[in-house]
């Protein structure tokens, strides 16, 4: 009985490891764990069902299928250091122009800017002969 709990146990923490919600915060990707953990200089501006994303969002509408967060900055500046993901691969040794893949959601557009906090791991594996970044969420 214990092994079956136990057994319960890893695999509903999986699953909401898994289920970490993307969201955005001065168009730049981040997750909502992160934005709440930053209450103090973060609010919840609005949130977009997947029809409703505006144009600066529709993009990522492969990433946002179920909508997404947005947050402003209290005090109106950005005070979260940001980085694109081009720069990130150059960090892991690949191409700067290989899409890396975050969360299981691959993203192709590496002037995309996100937030370096949610990266939990970084991981170069070889797709299709090409060396790419894999990223686990904090």
């Amino acid at each position: 009985m214990k092994k079956l709990l136990y057994s319960f146990l890893i695999l509903s923490s999986v699953t909401l490891f898994a289920q970490q919600k993307f969201a955005v915060a001065d168009n730049v990707i981040g997750t909502v764990n992160l934005f709440n953990s930053k209450k103090s200089v973060l609010q919840v501006s609005k949130t977009y069902t997947a029809a409703n994303l505006p144009a600066s969002l529709k993009k990522y509408s492969s990433i946002f299928t179920k909508g997404v967060t947005e947050y402003k900055f209290k005090n109106g500046e950005n005070v979260m250091d940001r980085m694109p993901l081009n720069q990130i691969n150059v960090q892991y040794g690949v191409p700067e122009n290989t899409p890396v893949f975050i969360g299981g959601y691959e993203f192709t557009d590496t002037s995309t800017m996100i937030y370096p906090e949610i990266i939990n791991k970084g991981e170069v594996k070889d797709e299709n002969g090409k060396k790419t970044l894999y990223v686990t969420l904090k």
